[in-house]
């Protein structure tokens, strides 16, 4: 109710002010001050398109008050004395202006400093190209029985239980309508996914929600079931994330609603526990079998794993798995160390895991090295928000971009950093249903919908504007860096990229990684290799 005193109070003054203009004239600026303040409350409560007006009336204004005054303030807000806030005001107010179809035209040129050391831009063409559409899509699983055309922009894992039901309807259904994917998350599919019917790729995790026996284990007939269902267009394994890679977690049983427990078939009363390992598989080689069983099981949906790169010997352990065995994922998606919208520990989120772009190009390097990236595809998640940073990471390797935070700004967030205590003030990470009902499902739809869409447009602007008519025509070359006040290399010149064929036939390139490990990886552990058992003794190699 604490939400709600302002306007409480306001309606209760009103009351007060009519009653004592009876007995003096004077009180009628009561009446018109109070009686202001409540008619502001009811409109914030009777409104759709703000939640946080909705769930917090007359209060919220005193935010986008503050908020809005001046740089002092703006900065007050969005960085505190000890650690910045995730992603800036700006690049919020961009995912706004996108997803409610508003100009992001900006006068007084640039708010970066082009001079500042990591700037980076894409070079124009004196050719421009011209595109008409900018519905850019990849075909994974080609050759498939069931291959799927995705867009290269898409909705990334975020689990009903971190996410309301109204957040979760919502995406699923801007999806629909923008024609691109939701993943799931680690949480399986819910009844709020299937409502809109939304292209859905079904994340599996170590808790094997949705496809889990009595035991925890994997059971092949429940994955059958949800796995043929067509609005699932793609499995993707998940074996580790961006927020916390190498963690598991705890649901604990108070929390484990009917929802909560119908949805990823666990039983009311006890903790839901998602391990830090899978039990299906313990090498390189069992993920590929699991991998290929699933696709098998699905009916030939395109099927892959996702990662988040930690030791480098165990993604070369899984590749080649691949060239011994000859079996490939359709897909991999690359998350990088920076991603994740949830709550995790703060040593996790800060420092484990490798970033994304780094990932990314190790694990197009090493296919490419192997003559196998094109039969897989690569996407990539992991702070992505604009046209710029899809471009900068399809330029890096990558098919195609996942977004999460992106969308969760669509839907309204504000960053409020409450995630984990179930007390979002926008209705979105929250199972609250007196917060997350105030969510309009409908009007923050047509807000993912338009984000995805104004992006793709701006990304079509940014590749004609460098005479390309796709984005898969972009590289390194495209995207320049300055890495000193006097000096600018485009990432073709800053990282060493593999050639076709680069790792067959016994070599190892001229990369401090793969001389390291490529050579010490198995396809039969994910141990380490024997020079780092040896260097970890003390002993040379």
């Amino acid at each position: 109710m604490s939400r709600y005193v302002a306007y409480i109070t306001s309606l209760a003054l009103t009351l007060v002010a009519l009653s004592l203009v009876r007995l003096h004239p004077g009180w009628w600026w009561g009446v018109a001050a109070f009686g202001g303040l409540s008619l502001l409350g009811t409109l914030d409560l009777l409104q759709r398109r703000s939640t946080l007006r909705r769930n917090y009336p007359i209060l919220a204004h005193f935010r986008y008050g503050l908020e809005s005054i001046g740089p002092e303030m703006r900065q007050y807000f969005i960085q505190s004395d000890t650690a910045e806030v995730p992603f800036s005001r700006e690049q919020r107010a961009l995912v706004y202006q996108r997803g409610k179809g508003v100009s992001d035209v900006r006068p007084f040129g640039s708010l970066h400093d082009p001079y500042a050391v990591d700037y980076e831009w894409i070079n124009h063409s004196i050719a421009p190209a011209s595109v008409a559409s900018a519905d850019f899509r990849i075909t994974i699983g080609a050759g498939r029985a069931q291959s799927y055309s995705a867009s290269v922009f898409n909705i990334s894992a975020m689990s009903f239980g971190a996410l309301s039901a109204a957040a979760i309807r919502a995406l699923n259904a801007g999806a629909k309508r923008g024609g691109f994917y939701h993943d799931t998350g680690e949480g399986s599919i819910s009844p709020y996914h299937r409502e809109a019917g939304g292209d859905l790729v079904w994340e599996i995790g170590s808790g094997y929600f949705g496809c889990r026996n009595d035991a925890g284990g994997f059971d092949e007939e429940r994955f059958t079931a949800n796995a043929r269902d067509p609005q699932v267009k793609m499995i993707e394994v998940k074996l580790s994330q961006g927020a916390k890679p190498g963690h598991g977690g705890v649901l604990p049983a108070a929390k484990v609603t009917a929802e909560i427990s119908a949805t990823r078939g666990v039983p009311m009363g006890c903790d839901c526990v998602s391990p830090a390992r899978h039990t299906a598989f313990s090498t390189p080689l069992g993920l590929l079998q699991f991998v290929d069983r699933l696709r098998d099981r699905s009916g030939g949906k395109p099927t892959g794993f996702k990662l988040a790169i930690g030791h480098p010997w165990e993604w070369f352990g899984i590749a080649k798995a691949m060239q011994e065995s000859g079996i490939t994922p359709d897909f991999i998606v690359v998350d990088g160390a920076e991603g994740g919208t949830g709550a995790a520990p703060a040593e996790f989120i800060d420092h484990v895991g490798v970033p994304m772009h780094e990932a990314l190009m190790l694990v197009h390097n090493t296919l490419v090295g192997l003559e196998l990236r094109d039969r897989i595809k690569i996407g990539a998640a992991g702070k992505i928000t604009s046209a710029f940073d899809i471009a900068r990471t399809l330029s890096m390797g990558a098919d195609w971009c996942n977004a999460a935070r992106g969308y969760m700004f669509a839907l309204g967030c504000i960053q409020s950093m409450s995630c984990h205590t179930d007390r979002c003030p926008t209705g979105i990470a929250t199972q609250d249903p007196k917060r997350w009902k105030r969510l309009d499902v409908p009007d923050k739809a047509s807000r993912v919908a338009e984000f995805h869409e104004n992006t793709l447009h701006a990304l079509r602007d940014l590749l004609c504007a460098a005479g390309l008519e796709h984005p898969d025509q972009l590289g390194p070359e495209h995207i320049l860096r300055r890495v000193s006040p006097t000096q600018v290399r485009s990432l073709r010149a800053l990282y060493r990229f593999l050639e076709p064929g680069e790792l067959l036939g016994g070599r190892i390139p001229e990369h401090a990684v793969f001389q390291d490990f490529w050579q010490a990886a198995r396809s039969d552990a994910f141990m380490p290799p024997e020079n780092v058992l040896r260097l970890r003794s003390g002993k040379s190699s």
